[in-house]
């Protein structure tokens, strides 16, 4: 991974976004709340500081989730984009495949494992976390 910026956006255009700084934390998430707010088996995220993350056209919708955590979406066409946590301000979880080029953030791991859907069987080698990583 590299700290050059990423670009990304919604798939109406409405929102863009650009995050830079250097990414951490590329895991593909199969918890309940992100599966049911994405309406997907699981949600691939890319986490950036926050400090290095701006909305560049557009105002994204906002949700609180969960009493700690905020989740924006495009109003318009739905795509969800950021997750963030009151426990880590320091960053920003980026939807992976909201950017425009997510084969840059390749997944470390799987997190939330104990909340996979029975028929999603992964075919890979990477780690997989009953939960968050330890």
């Amino acid at each position: 991974m590299t700290a050059t910026p990423a670009d990304g956006g919604c798939l109406c255009g409405r929102i863009r976004y650009r995050a830079a700084g250097d990414p951490t934390d590329v895991t593909l998430c199969h918890c309940r709340t992100c599966r049911r707010a994405a309406g997907a088996p699981v949600v691939a995220w890319v986490t950036f500081p926050a400090s290095d993350f701006s909305i560049v056209t557009g105002e994204p919708a906002r949700y609180r989730s969960s009493p700690k955590v905020v989740r924006t979406f495009c109003g318009e066409c739905g795509t969800p984009l950021t997750y963030t946590h009151a426990d880590f301000p320091s960053g920003i979880d980026v939807t992976v495949c909201s950017l425009d080029e997510p084969e840059r953030f390749p997944p470390a791991d799987h997190t939330w494992t104990s909340h996979r859907v029975s028929w999603l069987h992964a075919n890979d080698d990477l780690p997989a976390h009953s939960q968050t990583r330890s």
